[in-house]
């Protein structure tokens, strides 16, 4: 079968190319991508080409398809798995599957498959590794978004504390009942981590006050008309955005606390200021999560060690989500507790994939949504009305969101599969 792909050569060299894929074997699923969301990972991946340590030391010669938030459909099932999986199944993939500690993932390693693909050949290690997981949610993008979101659990798993002082007793999580800081947190990883939130406030697990900055006030008020102070009032705790760019933002912050400081800090930007800013918020036995990878490979920002020592201060950072977590996304999306839909602004079919995969840093809004199976030029939801007036198709995605406050959802969903679709 042949697929239409989007490949990655080397640093900066990323083309579209359609290929024969190898005859599917017996311990392989061959699967439809259905959508499949842009990460910065990749923008990483495309910059550091083999260097990234994911990416195969000969991806020049064998290019590598990119793209690991995917969910699609299975095709064809190889026969070491047909009493497992079975054709038509929607799914998503865990791409860090960790088979014998191996760093390959889909989206970085493997010259079959990834998610900016029509088609793939889903490798053994995926399936050995129980990361080809059954998806039932309403929609595609959904599921796409399921893998950034377990990063976001993940996030939160790896925080910690100790049951008490002079215990050596770890509680792992957030500090239920204590104060939370969301550090540069209205972008759309940051807009997953406050629906983690209050996914977690409506199953009675709660900080008692989350406070959420950034410098970009539109950004702020955007999100604070989705995920409303009244509505985390509803479900037991106290929510606030405030807008650091102000001299006094720390005092500020400090004062939401009543001058106790934060049981718990993420920081979702690598910017060293930040960083510290954010030990200096902490509380006795704070934990910080660095959650924003850096794509420099020196960066270091310089902590208050004599903290660390006398006020229990820990650090802890996460790249990815583990299989849980996974699972974890999966199941509250399915249960339509977790409200993810507003990352998504932008969406694009596969001839612009590498484009934006290139210039992500560089193109505002949230998340970019791939339909490999569509032709569609990279386009804000912001801009459909505009671009409805020569393109009827968009008037009537604009209209399809204006009854969802401009929020991505199943019926656009359902609209751009088949009025957009390629011809196979």
């Amino acid at each position: 079968m042949k697929t239409k792909a989007v490949r990655l050569y080397g640093k900066e060299d990323i083309r579209l190319e359609e290929f024969e894929l190898a005859p599917l074997k017996d311990n392989e699923i061959l699967v439809k991508n259905v959508t499949d969301s842009i990460c910065m990972s990749s923008y990483k991946a495309s910059k550091q080409g083999a260097d990234h340590v994911r990416v195969p030391n000969d991806v020049a010669e064998n290019p590598i398809i990119l793209g690991h938030e995917i969910c699609g459909e299975i095709v064809e099932v190889g026969k070491d798995w047909q009493e497992k999986y079975n054709v038509g199944d929607k799914f998503v993939v865990q791409p860090g599957h960790n088979k014998n500690g191996s760093l390959m993932a889909p989206g970085y390693s493997y010259t079959e498959y990834g998610g900016d693909a029509t088609y793939g050949n889903m490798p053994a290690d995926i399936m050995d590794m129980d990361c080809l997981l059954p998806f039932s949610g309403e929609a595609f993008f959904l599921g796409s978004l399921a893998e950034p979101v377990s990063t976001v659990i993940g996030g939160f798993n790896s925080l910690y504390h100790h049951k008490e002082k002079g215990s050596y007793e770890h509680v792992m999580g957030m500090k239920e009942g204590g104060n939370l800081a969301m550090i540069a947190s209205v972008g759309p990883m940051g807009l997953a981590a406050i629906a983690y939130i209050f996914a977690m406030a409506i199953e009675g697990k709660m900080a008692k006050r989350v406070l959420v900055t950034d410098i970009d006030q539109s950004r702020l008020d955007r999100a604070e008309s989705i995920y409303t102070p009244a509505r985390a009032k509803e479900l037991g705790f106290e929510l606030k955005y405030m807008n650091t760019s102000g001299k006094t933002s720390f005092d500020d912050m400090m004062a939401y606390t009543d001058g106790e400081g934060y049981d718990d800090v993420f920081v979702l930007a690598p910017v060293p200021p930040l960083v510290r800013q954010a030990q200096q918020l902490l509380r006795y036995d704070g934990c910080l999560n660095f959650f924003s990878g850096p794509s420099d490979n020196q960066f270091s920002v310089e902590m208050n060690m004599y903290d660390v020592h006398y006020s229990n201060h820990h650090f802890v950072g996460n790249s990815g989500g583990n299989n849980e977590d996974l699972r974890e996304a999966v199941r509250l999306l399915s249960d339509g507790k977790l409200n993810v839909a507003p990352m998504i602004t932008h969406i694009l079919g596969l001839e612009e994939v590498a484009y934006v995969t290139m210039n992500v840093p560089n193109i505002p809004g949230g998340k970019k949504l791939v339909y490999p199976h569509c032709e569609i030029e990279l386009t804000a939801i912001e801009d459909f009305a505009e671009k409805g007036k020569t393109d009827s198709r968009f008037a009537d995605l604009a209209e399809i969101m204006s009854r969802s406050n401009q929020i991505w959802n199943a019926e656009a969903e359902q609209y751009v599969l088949k009025h957009f679709a390629i011809a196979e």
